[in-house]
């Protein structure tokens, strides 16, 4: 007896009559089995039963090598085979275990199972049918009938597959296929059917996945490997359609299809390896122009071209070419609104334009679809700040120049407009008086902008020289000068070894 929740009792569940072997006694003036053919086959039984596969695999082994005309060994080998899920090596076990032994119901009848996960309907039918005609224990007779059943239905459910594909009815064909591949699991060309149903509509991903199960249960299956290069290659994933293709070409190293393409691919990923290798590197003119090839290079796939437009936007973002980057990336954002990428690389572009509303509604787009992403947070919030910035005093506005200006241009600005409205050129008292705010704005910008560490805090949304924003702030900042206060401050000094001195008539 086989005592319940064995090793053996599992097996026996999910492979029906696997438990015949464990029963089935030695008998060896049929078999002809010598005593360590004997040995063999009761070592092996004892470790099936124990879970040990692998070790009662090399015993049957033994036994199949010590008597080649031994049915119960190959029918035991072939029980190892498929508790370890090899069906491919059981089958032909099977197929031995029948020419032996022509009344042996059981493994007639795990064979026609083993036929129907296939999809060889016709074979398996003809195993149910002669099961029922030798004389079959009552179980078997009623599983050998309920098969046929199943088999029956399988054949209709195919015939309405292939008449419904070759209406181009794709949606019904995946219907009635589904059905059929609940049974017939084991089925390539059903599988690669499948495929191209969902193909024909607009599921690649799910081609691949039917695809990548045919590709391992059809031997040499270079169609396959091919095209699931192709559909990784036409949704953009560069990398696994190099690495579907290769396996193409280890079956078959002259497949013209698979070579042709295997070189289009390697081409492809090798310049989006550099421009990614190049923007690690922070150079982005490069980038960019690698990404250019990349659009050149595969004109006809959509999905190519959007994926560079990003990395580009990305580029001029960073490499603060902000005109260039919205242009970029409001073309990436047309194709894909919710592109989140393309988002934040847009809004930065628009904070060195001082374009804030619109960068504040970027940032928000973007929180809506990756609300715990840390950068977008902070970059939403300083533009907030900036806005508000805005409102007040902007230094980069009093001296006319960009927030991404070099400190040269930032000195040149200012002298130029030190000069300008410097108060001793100015008679009138009103007049005197506008030019003195208007030169106190100019040396306060100067202060401010040409200091990285109070330029970085202006950037950041703070004004180093306004009291309420400072931390803890109280009082009158020390930087909140009188026109008397500047008096005697030469503001035609970079700091460095030159000295202007300019007359005022």
């Amino acid at each position: 007896m086989v005592a319940p929740g064995s090793v053996t009792s599992r097996l026996g569940s999910v492979f029906p009559f696997l438990l015949v072997l464990v029963d089935l006694q030695y008998e060896g003036a049929e078999c002809g089995v010598n005593a360590d053919v004997e040995k063999h086959l009761e070592l092996g039984k004892k470790l099936l039963a124990a879970g040990q596969l692998a070790d009662a695999l090399s015993q049957f082994h033994a036994a199949v090598d010590g008597d080649p005309d031994n049915y119960i060994a190959y029918y035991r080998r072939a029980t190892v085979f498929l508790a370890m899920g090899k069906s491919k090596a059981a089958l032909p076990d099977l197929t031995k275990v029948i020419e032996l032994k022509m009344d042996f119901t059981a493994a007639r009848l795990q064979r026609g199972h083993l036929l129907l996960k296939q999809g060889k309907l016709d074979e398996a039918e003809d195993d149910f049918k002669k099961v029922l005609k030798s004389n079959p224990s009552e179980n078997e007779e009623k599983e050998a009938q309920s098969q046929l059943i199943k088999s029956d239905e399988m054949q209709r459910l195919r015939s309405q597959a292939l008449d419904a594909f070759e209406s181009s009815d794709y949606t019904a064909a995946i219907t009635f296929l589904d059905k059929i591949l609940e049974v017939c699991v084991w089925d390539a060309e059903l599988r690669e059917l499948r495929a191209e149903c969902f193909i024909k509509e607009g599921e690649p991903r799910k081609a691949i996945s039917d695809l990548k199960a045919a590709s391992k249960l059809k031997n040499d299956n270079t169609e396959a490997f091919y095209k699931i290069s192709t559909l990784y290659y036409q949704l953009g994933d560069h990398e696994l359609s190099l690495s579907e293709v290769r396996e193409c070409l280890k079956l078959d190293q002259d497949h013209k299809r698979c070579f042709a393409h295997y070189k289009q691919v390697k081409k492809l990923n090798k310049l989006i390896e550099s421009a990614e290798e190049l923007i690690r590197d922070g150079r982005y003119t490069d980038a960019t122009s690698k990404y250019e090839s990349v659009m050149k290079t595969e004109p006809n796939v959509a999905e190519y071209t959007i994926r560079s437009k990003e990395r580009i936007c990305h580029c001029f973002s960073k490499d603060e070419k902000p005109v260039e980057a919205i242009r970029v990336c409001s073309e990436v954002l047309q194709v894909e609104p919710d592109n989140v990428n393309a988002l934040k690389d847009r809004a930065e572009a628009y904070l060195v334009e001082e374009m804030y509303d619109e960068a504040i509604q970027d940032y928000e787009t973007a929180q809506e679809h990756n609300e715990n992403d840390q950068q977008i947070r902070e970059g939403l919030e300083k533009a907030q700040r900036l806005l508000k910035q805005s409102q007040k005093r902007d230094y980069y506005k009093i001296l006319g120049v960009k927030r991404n200006a070099k400190k040269q241009e930032i000195i040149k600005a200012y002298r130029k407009l030190a000069l300008q409205w410097h108060p001793d050129n100015f008679q009138n008292e009103e007049e005197k008086k506008k030019a003195e705010k208007k030169f106190i704005d100019i040396a306060a910008a100067k202060e401010v902008l040409s200091d990285p560490e109070m330029r970085k805090k202006f950037d950041d949304g703070e004004d180093p020289l306004d009291a309420e924003s400072q931390q803890g702030g109280g009082g009158g900042s020390p930087f909140h000068r009188s026109w008397n206060s500047w008096q005697g401050f030469n503001p035609f000094s970079s700091g460095g070894p030159f000295r202007f001195k300019f007359h005022f008539n």
